[in-house]
C-alpha cells in the first residue's frame, strides 16, 4: 500500500478534475455540472473498502472526507451532503462527497447513474476549481 504503486482508476480520471492533494487523498471534482460533486481517492495502490486501509489511514480518511464536506458546505448551497464509497463499477477505493439541493435534478433519489453527466462550460469549471482550491487553502496545482 505504498504511495509509489498509487495510479488515478482511468475512468475517475476521464470522469473529474484535479482540485487537491490532501496528506491521504486526491480530491477531484466530478464533471457534472448538476451536482457539486467531490470524490477523494486515497493514494494507495490496491484498496478496494475502507477497511483495506490500516486504523490510522482510516482515521485520517475520515477527517478529509469532513474536510471536503465542509468546503462543499462552504461553497455551495445544499441542503444535504450525501457521501457514499459505492465501486461497483470503479473498484478503487473512492468516496463521493456530493452536495444536494431539494429539486435538483435527481432529488430525491441518489445522483448515482441519474441521467448524462453535463460537463462543465470551461469558465465554470475553472472559476469552481479556482473556488474550491482556495477553500482547501491551495495555493498551487
Amino acid at each position: 500500500m505504498r504511495t509509489i504503486d498509487f495510479a488515478l482508476d482511468p475512468r475517475l480520471q476521464a470522469d473529474t478534475h484535479h482540485v487537491a492533494s490532501l496528506p491521504l487523498c486526491e480530491v477531484l471534482l466530478m464533471n457534472d455540472a448538476r451536482f457539486p460533486w467531490l470524490i477523494l481517492v486515497p493514494r494507495r495502490a490496491g484498496l478496494t473498502e475502507i477497511l483495506d486501509l490500516p486504523s490510522e489511514a482510516q482515521r485520517d480518511l475520515w477527517q478529509e472526507i469532513n474536510r471536503a464536506a465542509e468546503v462543499l458546505r462552504a461553497t455551495v448551497a445544499c441542503d444535504k451532503l450525501n457521501i457514499g464509497a459505492l465501486g461497483n463499477i470503479v473498484r478503487q477505493l473512492h468516496i463521493h462527497v456530493v452536495a444536494r439541493r431539494e429539486g435538483d435534478d435527481a432529488w430525491p433519489a441518489p445522483v448515482w447513474g441519474y441521467g448524462r453527466a453535463e460537463p462543465y462550460a470551461d469558465d465554470s469549471l475553472s472559476s469552481q476549481v479556482a473556488l474550491l482550491r482556495q477553500q482547501f487553502g491551495v495555493t498551487q496545482e
